[in-house]
């Protein structure tokens, strides 16, 4: 029995098509139900949810006004009446076998997580320079822009890297879940941007070093909308300056580390994250190189920023060092 999870905030539009494509899933609707976490919104989500009640079986909605996405992600944990949680952003929609096929893998019961495929789904047609990052794979057969969190590769059902399964399209067990201590800060407002954390890549990291499986299916796959904001510069420094922040806590955090163990785990996800749309990539004009260079100084200006609240700010201090976030 799966849970399908989608924490939301302010985007019912994006949200109604995200339930909507859940109404043609091959899975039967007996296995799975949706919780809706509507984490503070001051739009009409209540509505849409109780719209889409009508239309789908076993559509939960819960009201959670304290803020961040890991807030949303645990109490749709703790809500979930079922053993795999399935969770998913507003701004997906999903291919008809997500569900059926998320639910065929973990029928093995050695398998802890399960990703797929999060393909563009552009909601107006995308400058050249950002199809031109597109277009270039990072590795043979796979295609990502983590900076907008789509990624495209091919191949047969198999083992992955639980690094390649990122929070729009995010199945794992709940048992597994537990023992990770749950999710990591992440989608904090912007006024408590400081209070940012590693997000879902913690989890991952757990599940890689601890020795479980992770799983690939290309039936377990969604349409990820870019909307028009996130095709600017703008759009790229920010998604560079939250990176920072996360890699800042990451590294704070686990200060106990040999310093050189704990870069080696950073420059990894980084790597991972999108530099490598840049490395090689001949310019097809100077917005490519621009685009890379906003990252890149937002990336600076994040890490530096987070590092220094740590130093000033002993309510961030305490909140990098908590055992979890539950």
């Amino acid at each position: 029995m799966l849970s399908v999870i989608i924490p939301t905030r302010n985007r019912a539009d994006l949200l109604a098509s995200a339930l909507d494509s859940l109404r043609w899933q091959t899975l039967s609707s007996d296995h799975y139900e949706v919780l809706v976490i509507d984490n503070g919104s001051t739009d009409n989500t209540a509505a849409v949810t109780k719209k889409y009640s009508e239309r789908l079986r076993n559509v939960r909605y819960f009201y959670e006004s304290e803020p961040g996405l890991h807030v949303g992600r645990h109490r749709g944990m703790l809500e979930a009446k079922n053993d795999i949680l399935v969770f998913a952003d507003d701004d997906i929609q999903a291919l008809p076998t997500w569900l059926k096929s998320i639910h065929e893998v973990f029928l093995d019961t050695d398998v802890a997580m399960v990703g797929g495929n999060n393909l563009p789904m552009f909601l107006q047609p995308p400058p050249r320079w950002l199809l031109a990052m597109w277009d270039r794979p990072i590795s043979r057969n796979i295609r990502a822009l983590s900076a907008l969190s789509i990624l495209e590769m091919d191949g047969p059902t198999r083992d992955f890297s639980p690094y390649y399964v990122w929070g729009c399209n995010f199945s794992i067990r709940k048992q597994v879940l537990l023992e990770a201590g749950g999710f990591h800060p992440d989608g904090m407002p912007n006024e408590l941007i400081r209070f940012r954390g590693d997000g879902e890549t913690y989890v991952s990291r757990y599940v890689l070093e601890s020795g479980k499986r992770c799983v690939f299916h290309l039936g377990a796959s969604v349409y990820h909308k870019v909307t028009p904001e996130r095709m600017t510069f703008e759009y790229f420094r920010q998604r560079g300056f939250n990176q920072g922040v996360s890699d800042s806590f990451t590294e704070l955090r686990h200060q106990d580390v040999k310093a050189t163990s704990v870069r080696r785990s950073l420059l990894r996800r980084m790597a991972g994250w999108g530099w490598r749309q840049f490395k090689g990539l001949r310019p097809i004009d100077s917005d490519v190189k621009r685009a890379g260079d906003d990252m890149k100084r937002g990336y600076s200006d994040g890490f530096a920023y987070h590092q220094q609240m740590y130093r000033e700010d002993s309510d961030v201090r305490a909140w990098v060092h908590k055992v979890n976030y539950l």
